[in-house]
């Protein structure tokens, strides 16, 4: 039975895990991934560096100064040529610029002086094709990046960037990633797991799109506005060797997004891509935890949950699955330490689930072992009241015939010899009760050894018979052995011809005076039958099912008067079953019952 709650367990436990990992995996489970993933970039920034990155913003104040909107590339060829002197590493525009101008001539020359520039393309909304950079703009650069982002379809956080996007057969780098390659002077070549660009390898799977998880950097990219530069040339030199991110951080612009660390102030779409560039510049990719890892870690949590609901009890187990429900909130937190992300979901909820399920086995099993203890003890009560009652009887006599023999001296000698005879007598029966006791509990407990003797069914039968006789004359009952198999079974004929003594004489308790009770067997190759029918009070079909309990009579059994403690069939029962056969129970009320043991044949 221990061994069966306890593979419950082991079940329980491999069951939780599943759900878990299935709950996990649901647009829901993922959702609260993303925000434990915001919560551990925050509490996880990384060491402050100095951006080899700057921004040349078009900000409000540069909008205003050349006249809002229509003016940003002649702001723009203006910024650039200030800082041409500064001789910046590169020079990344994030305007897509589709659309031919009047005012496109000094921005086009100051293209022309960029040594590294990299313009901007965008995906068309129905994913057809691009919205490139008219031609006089694009012969001048060494390479279109492309700017879609991709945000978050629940929360629109940007919180990774595709690094490539294919419209037809056209596939377009990222803008960060063009800008590096451009810096570097190297191409980009690609392998199902990675992007290679010179030195630096970028975790980026095929299958997975080529998604590259952004490390923000903890303090912002620094940027100059155009309108700053036009006051203050001197602060061109701040643009010498960097990689310029040139674009508008205007709010009337809505090129603005949320981050994980924005506490809702959005950043700039180009200061998104100098971000992105730092992280691949710096190495600082963060790459998922295997979904193996994943699901081996989970395992484990619930196998040592089980072990220490298993192992444990009371506050000790319930430090353990604390500890446990820790260890679940500590992985994540120290694989995003070393770069991991490591999904917060999974874990907790196996560790919670695996918790709550264990604790409600325990809680079974705790309560299912104290009913069988009641149970038990009320069992024993019953036995020992029985006991006492059946063995005050044999003792009553026994004590009022000594009392007799030591009371009247002059008693005559026939006298004499009757109260000790009787005395004999219950002194035997006395024996032969505790006996039977204490056989029924060795049974109760499967510590009695049987005895493997090889004897004729048939005699044991007749034996029984004429035991019962004198109790079937007294009622006018008519015991009748009909055919009966003449073969040999191995076990203990001892307790065989209890079980089958206990079966007539019963038939004949229950039975009313003048009717017959039939005893017949059959040999069936493999198995013998004995059956003893009656045509007396009989059971309906509740009774039936109960008719094996200890200490359970019917109603009409017990209208009858006839004595009993209802402990005789369960006996009979285990003795069957230690001689590994069955007993089968046919009846109907106010027609009889038929009891038939089946046993091997051996």
């Amino acid at each position: 039975m221990q061994r069966k709650a306890y593979a419950v367990l082991a079940a329980l436990m491999f069951g939780s895990t599943l759900a878990a990992l299935y709950l996990s995996w649901t647009a829901l489970g993922r959702q609260f991934d993303t925000y434990a993933y915001d919560f551990f970039f925050r509490l996880e920034p990384p060491a402050a560096w100095t951006p080899d990155s700057i921004i040349l913003a078009i900000d409000e104040e540069t909008l205003t100064k050349y006249g809002g909107l229509t003016g940003m590339r002649t702001a723009l060829a203006d910024g650039l040529e200030i800082i041409e002197s500064a001789r910046p590493a590169a020079i990344a525009v994030d305007l897509i610029l589709p659309d031919a101008s009047p005012s496109d001539g000094p921005l086009e020359a100051a293209f022309n002086n960029t040594p590294a520039l990299i313009l901007s393309c965008d995906l068309l909304p129905n994913g057809s094709g691009w919205e490139d950079p008219i031609a006089r703009f694009r012969r001048h650069a060494v390479a279109v990046g492309e700017v879609h982002a991709d945000l978050d379809k629940f929360d629109a956080i940007s919180r990774d960037l595709p690094l490539e996007k294919v419209a037809g057969h056209d596939r377009r780098w990222a803008l960060a990633l063009d800008t590096f390659a451009a810096v570097k002077h190297v191409r980009i070549t690609e392998s199902p797991d990675d992007l290679l660009v010179g030195s630096t390898r970028i975790p980026s799977s095929d299958a997975g799109g080529r998604i590259m998880r952004i490390r923000y950097a903890p303090i912002a990219i620094p940027r100059t506005s155009i309108a700053e530069l036009d006051r203050h040339p001197e602060l061109a030199k701040g643009f010498a060797g960097k990689v310029v991110f040139a674009g508008v951080t205007a709010q009337t612009v809505s090129d603005r997004w949320m981050t994980p660390y924005s506490n809702s102030v959005a950043m700039p779409g180009i200061e998104f891509h100098a971000n992105a560039y730092e992280t691949i510049a710096r190495r600082m990719f963060l790459v998922d935890a295997p979904l193996t890892g994943i699901a081996l870690v989970c395992f484990a949590l619930a196998a040592a949950t089980g072990f220490a609901f298993f192992l444990g009890n009371g506050w000790q187990t319930n430090v353990a699955a604390a500890m446990i429900i820790a260890v679940s909130q500590t992985i994540p937190a120290l694989e995003f330490a070393h770069g991991t992300v490591w999904p917060w979901m999974p874990g907790t909820l196996t560790a919670l689930l695996a918790t709550a399920v264990a604790a409600a086995w325990r809680h079974l099993l705790v309560r299912r072992q104290l009913l069988v203890s009641e149970n038990e003890k009320t069992r024993y009560q019953r036995s020992m009241q029985f006991a006492i009652h059946e063995l005050r009887t044999p003792l009553t006599a026994i004590q009022g015939s000594s009392e007799l023999i030591s009371r009247y001296g002059g008693m005559p000698e026939a006298k004499r010899k009757e109260m000790a005879d009787l005395i004999n007598a219950e002194s035997k029966r006395l024996a032969r009760m505790i006996e039977t006791f204490l056989s029924v509990e060795k049974l109760s407990a499967g510590e009695m050894e049987m005895k493997r003797e090889r004897f004729g069914l048939a005699g044991v039968v007749g034996r029984c018979a004429e035991r019962a006789k004198p109790l079937a004359d007294a009622k006018d009952i008519a015991v009748d052995l009909e055919t009966l198999p003449s073969v040999e079974i191995t076990g203990d004929r001892e307790l065989m011809e209890y079980a089958v003594y206990n079966l007539l004489t019963n038939a004949i308790k229950y039975s009313p005076g003048g009717t017959r009770v039939r005893v017949f067997g059959e040999d069936d190759r493999n198995v013998v039958r004995l059956s003893v029918q009656d045509q007396g009070i009989g059971m309906d079909k509740k009774e039936v099912r109960r008719i094996f309990e200890k200490f359970y009579r019917t109603k009409r059994a017990e209208q009858t008067g006839e004595a009993g403690t209802g402990i005789g069939l369960s006996i009979v029962e285990q003795i069957i079953q230690q001689h590994g056969g069955t007993i089968d129970v046919e009846s109907e009320p106010g027609k009889g019952s038929r009891f038939t043991l089946v046993m091997k044949r051996t």
